[in-house]
């Protein structure tokens, strides 16, 4: 049961991030007049819709996206921006069009009619955007927004998955909390092995020395309150002042109780290894570890959930974002490290891209895991904001049929209009953005082969999280 309810949630959690994020296009493109014939949740056959209004609301058989459709997303073709003259303007006076001059079969640039299969592409693009639009509503289209306007709508949608993580990791950080490692006694080694004063043994014998911990008397519940007369305010400083005590007798003075209570404890001198801000050990040139001198008691603390402030999540949403779009960029050398990984027989590192089978692995890792359901719920909520920054993150790539594509089209045509504002020149019209079908189609092939992919490795050499 756990295990499906670990899936159930992942997968709802995804389809209402996808729901959500066209929420994100369609709120917008209504409100600057745009006419949404669709908003649909996944692909492939309908499975239930209602009509409401002029849009048609649905649900689709392959979970796997969702869409709106906006009426007029591609202008007409245009054999160049003109300038008519209006009914009421003076000789050597003109209005500023809009629009750009259409050609079809009996329309001005006819004969030129471009042939071939990616301009046959771009045409049929160019038909069925503009064969959508009402008689009467052409003002309607997408195609004739104003460049900021476009922008505004396309980032909806991944702005949204943005807000939907902040609100995630907000419950998360702020309202569950964040595993800290306390001052609390959880475990206390009984004794270490002769050889090694940091090793701990299952079962004590006549020549395996105490621990420190368990010849000082410290037992399992007790809180280290301070060392040497230095109270202790968290781990890492508490250790920090077992190393400086190192073969020498010192005070411990711990709550049992809720009596305090002093301990007379030695630790043991030992080399610990160095780690790194990263929590990777260092190694010298010569691919040795380094170490440093510190301390040896031999207990192990708890660990608690403790609330962070708000003031924490901006930062901790920034490095989620900063971090997979440092995987999006080196996306090209993972995805081959995916594929070695599943022909080739190499083990999968666990920051490898994955895609839905394997976040539904990882979901029910994490159901499975020995741990409290806060800590697991903390853990699926986690992800399922991880998931709204990959979401956020990968749209905004500059290539259609991605929501950056449209961005990066829209911004090249509010430049265009503003240089020739500047320069004094007609008014451009919109960009021709059909002309960018071919790309889209190639980056959809893509995106179709590396899903499958990751579709395929996910099953034959999946991702653990250990």
């Amino acid at each position: 049961m756990e295990i499906v309810i670990g899936i159930v949630v992942v997968v709802v959690g995804l389809l209402v991030s996808i729901a959500l994020h066209e929420v994100g296009h369609m709120v917008p493109a209504k409100k600057f007049g745009v006419r949404v014939s669709q908003y649909m949740v996944g692909f492939g056959p309908t499975l239930w819709s209602r009509t409401r209004g002029e849009t048609e609301y649905g649900l689709k058989a392959i979970p796997l996206g969702g869409y709106v459709r906006l009426v007029g997303m591609y202008p007409p073709a245009a054999t160049a921006d003109r300038r008519t003259v209006s009914a009421g303007t003076r000789p050597g006076e003109a209005d500023v069009a809009d629009g750009p001059e259409p050609i079809g079969p009996d329309g001005p640039g006819a004969a030129s009619y471009e042939k071939g299969f990616f301009k046959q592409l771009v045409g049929d693009a160019r038909d069925a955007s503009n064969a959508e639009i009402l008689p009467g509503e052409e003002h309607r289209a997408f195609y004739n927004l104003s460049a900021p306007k476009k922008v505004v709508v396309m980032l909806g949608g991944p702005v949204m998955n943005l807000v939907i993580a902040a609100v995630l990791l907000l419950v998360v950080l702020v309202g569950i909390g964040v595993p800290t490692t306390s001052t609390t006694v959880s475990a206390v080694v009984p004794c270490v092995a002769a050889s090694s004063a940091t090793s701990q043994v299952e079962e004590c014998t006549a020549t395996d020395p105490q621990s420190p911990a368990a010849a000082a008397g410290l037992e399992p519940g007790d809180e280290v309150v301070a060392i040497g007369g230095t109270a202790v305010t968290g781990w890492d400083q508490m250790v920090g002042l077992i190393d400086d005590a190192a073969g020498e007798p010192t005070t411990m003075t711990v709550v049992r109780d809720g009596v305090s209570t002093d301990l007379q404890v030695t630790p043991a001198p030992v080399e610990r290894q160095v780690v790194g801000d990263d929590g990777a050990p260092v190694v010298d040139d010569a691919g040795e570890p380094v170490t440093r001198p510190g301390g040896y008691v031999g207990f192990a603390p708890t660990s608690e959930l403790e609330s962070q402030p708000v003031s924490e999540v901006p930062g901790y949403l920034w490095e989620q974002v900063s971090a997979t779009a440092g995987v999006v960029v080196t996306l090209p050398a993972r995805v081959v490290d995916v594929a070695q990984a599943a022909f080739g027989g190499q083990d999968r590192d666990t920051t490898s891209v994955m895609g839905p089978v394997g976040v539904g692995r990882v979901a029910v890792e994490v159901a499975e895991a020995d741990t409290t359901v806060v800590n697991r719920v903390a853990v699926l909520l986690s992800l399922l904001a991880s998931l709204n920054v990959a979401l956020f993150v990968f749209n905004l790539i500059p290539l259609l049929p991605l929501d950056g594509g449209h961005v990066v089209n829209a911004l090249y045509e509010g430049a265009r209009r503003q240089i020739a504002r500047v320069r004094g020149r007609p008014r451009p019209g919109p960009a021709d953005v059909a002309r960018m079908m071919p790309v889209a189609y190639v980056m959809f092939v893509a995106l179709v082969g590396v899903g499958a992919l990751l579709v395929y490795a996910d099953i034959v050499a999946p991702v653990t999280l250990g």
